[in-house]
C-alpha cells in the first residue's frame, strides 16, 4: 500500500478522531460556561435572600462539583463509552473513599448542619469543641476560633457538633461574675450603698438591667458580696478588670479593714 492509498484509508478516520475531539472541547468550554453561570445564579438567588455567606458557598460548591461530574460523564458519552459502567465505578471509588476519609466527611455533614441551624456565626464569642474565643470562620470541615489571647484554633466541625456549645453573643448582654469579700464589722449595707452606683459609672457597663450587689454568704472573715454588673461580651474582660479595681479602690476610700480569719479564744483549762 503507497501513501496516497493509505492516506485515502486513514484520512476519514483522522477527520472523525479529530472531529471528536473539537467536539469535545467545545463542549467542555460550553458546560463550563454554562456551570459557571449556574453557580453565579445561585450565589445571586442565595444572597438576595439574605442567606448566610458560608452556606452560599457550600451550595454553590456543592453544585459546582456535582455539574461537573455530569460534565465529565457526558462527555464520555459523545466518546462512546459506557457511562453505567463509569457510574458504577465512581459510586465503587466514592464508598471507597468514604470508608477511608470518614472522619473528614463526617466533620463535612457536621459542618453543614452548623450552617443550616446555626447554632453560632462569625463573630460569635463561643465554647465550641472545649475551646473558647471568636469564631472567625466556619469553613467546610473547620471551624476556626481565635482564643482571648489571639491563638487561633481549628476545630473538626464533628466535634463541635458532637459537644456542648455555649453562644455567649446570643443575647445583648453578659453578666460579669466578681465576689467582694469583707471584714468582720463592715456593714454590708454601706458597702452595697458605695458599689452600686460606682458600677453603674464603669465604661459599658449596661443601664438595663442593672448592676447587682448583693450579700452571696457568711464566711470565716465576714460578708462575703455578689458583685455582677452586665455589659456585652464585647467588653466583657474590660469590665470584669475595672470592676475588680473599682472594689478595691471603693474599699481603701471607706477606710475598710482588711479581711481576715477570726480566730475563736477557747477557754482555759482550769488549775488544780
Amino acid at each position: 500500500m503507497n501513501i496516497h492509498d493509505w492516506w485515502l484509508t486513514t484520512a476519514p478516520i483522522l477527520t472523525a478522531v479529530g472531529l471528536k475531539i473539537i467536539g469535545a472541547i467545545v463542549l467542555y468550554m460550553v458546560g463550563r460556561w454554562l456551570i459557571g453561570i449556574a453557580t453565579r445564579t445561585v450565589s445571586a438567588v442565595l444572597t438576595a435572600r439574605n442567606f448566610d455567606p458560608t452556606l452560599q458557598r457550600y451550595i454553590a460548591n456543592i453544585l459546582g462539583v456535582l455539574l461537573n461530574i455530569v460534565l465529565v460523564v457526558a462527555i464520555l458519552g459523545y466518546f462512546g463509552v459506557e457511562t453505567t459502567s463509569f457510574a458504577a465505578l465512581l459510586a465503587g471509588v466514592g464508598l471507597a473513599i468514604g470508608a477511608a476519609w470518614s472522619g473528614l466527611l463526617g466533620n463535612f455533614a457536621a459542618g453543614a448542619f452548623l450552617i443550616i441551624f446555626r447554632p453560632y456565626k462569625v463573630g460569635d464569642y463561643v465554647v465550641a469543641g472545649g475551646v473558647e474565643g471568636t469564631v472567625t470562620e466556619i469553613g467546610l470541615f473547620n471551624t476556626v476560633i481565635t482564643s482571648p489571647d489571639n491563638v487561633v484554633t481549628i476545630v473538626g466541625n464533628g466535634k463541635v457538633s458532637g459537644d456542648t456549645i455555649k453562644n455567649f453573643s446570643a443575647h445583648a448582654w453578659r453578666r460579669v461574675e466578681r465576689t467582694a469579700q469583707l471584714a468582720h464589722g463592715v456593714d454590708p449595707l454601706d458597702a452595697i450603698a458605695r458599689l452600686k452606683p460606682a458600677l453603674a459609672a464603669i465604661p459599658n457597663v449596661a443601664a438595663d438591667p442593672a448592676p447587682d450587689v448583693e450579700i452571696l454568704d457568711f464566711n470565716a472573715m465576714g460578708t462575703l458580696l455578689a458583685v455582677r454588673p452586665y455589659c456585652h461580651t464585647d467588653h466583657f474582660w474590660q469590665v470584669w478588670f475595672d470592676t475588680n479595681k473599682l472594689i478595691a479602690a471603693t474599699f481603701a476610700a471607706a477606710n475598710y479593714p482588711a479581711p481576715a480569719v477570726v480566730q475563736e479564744e477557747r477557754d482555759s483549762p482550769a488549775r488544780p
